[in-house]
């Protein structure tokens, strides 16, 4: 349950929200729905694949982990990652946008869900300064929804541009941690290099003019991520191992 809230410097003058991590704050998850405005930042630490929601549509995702709940870039009440994904990222804020006037033009708006474990913390950072204007703190979250909103637009043309030209296919990801433990995750898809590399001129040009083939490479290269993520997984096991037998 939610309790969003339209935020506002009157009724949330005095508000303090914790910048804090871990599982407490909703961290503590082995996938995130992530959107093409952030993909240069994740492909560097992160396999971005594809998966379908319930509705059949293509979302893209960010593999944290191998377990229900397991996010490996977590230890603690800290990320080890440089990049947070952005829908992780944003706290307890998300961005609703209404029609304002009889034009009907759409303005984008901070919510707050005054239940979120970060909302309340008296030694959390404010929101507003005293004598009015954003915090620091709260420009920075508008620029993290910003990304998400224009992300949000971006990802149905893109993920249709993709499937026009046959280049999602499905992948097997599993393998081994060492130890005899094996791991199979099924139901993905990712962006086909040797698809992307078949691509003709005229195809290649109408992707690029998009914008979306840079976002497509963005894809292919994160998927060397997928070994780092084994490698990360595989030293947790050894490290709980040796602990147990300790």
């Amino acid at each position: 349950m939610t309790n969003n809230v339209l935020l506002n410097n009157v009724d949330h003058a005095d508000l303090k929200v914790s910048t804090a991590r871990g599982e407490a704050f909703g961290d503590g998850v082995n996938q995130a729905v992530v959107v093409p405005t952030e993909f240069l930042e994740l492909q560097r630490e992160f396999p971005i694949l594809l998966k379908k929601d319930q509705s059949g549509a293509y979302q893209a995702i960010a593999l944290l982990g191998f377990d229900s709940g397991e996010n490996l870039f977590l230890d603690g009440d800290r990320w080890v990652s440089v990049y947070i994904p952005a829908i992780l990222a944003r706290g307890p804020f998300t961005i609703r946008t209404s029609s304002q006037g009889d034009q009907a033009q759409s303005e984008p708006m901070i919510n707050i869900d005054l239940d979120h474990p970060a909302v309340g913390d008296e030694n959390g950072v404010p929101l507003f300064l005293k004598h009015g204007g954003n915090s620091p703190y709260l420009e920075h979250v508008a620029g993290v929804l910003r990304r998400l909103h224009a992300g949000v637009e971006v990802r149905k043309p893109l993920f249709a541009a993709l499937e026009k030209f046959n280049l999602i296919e499905p992948v097997n990801i599993e393998g081994e941690f060492g130890e005899g433990m094996t791991f199979s995750i099924p139901g993905f898809s990712a962006v086909s290099i040797e698809r992307l590399n078949e691509l003709d001129a005229q195809a290649l040009h109408e992707l690029n003019r998009a914008g979306y083939l840079y976002a497509a490479y963005m894809m292919v290269a994160s998927l060397s991520n997928i070994s780092r993520l084994i490698q990360m997984k595989a030293r947790k096991i050894t490290a709980q191992s040796s602990g147990s037998s300790g």
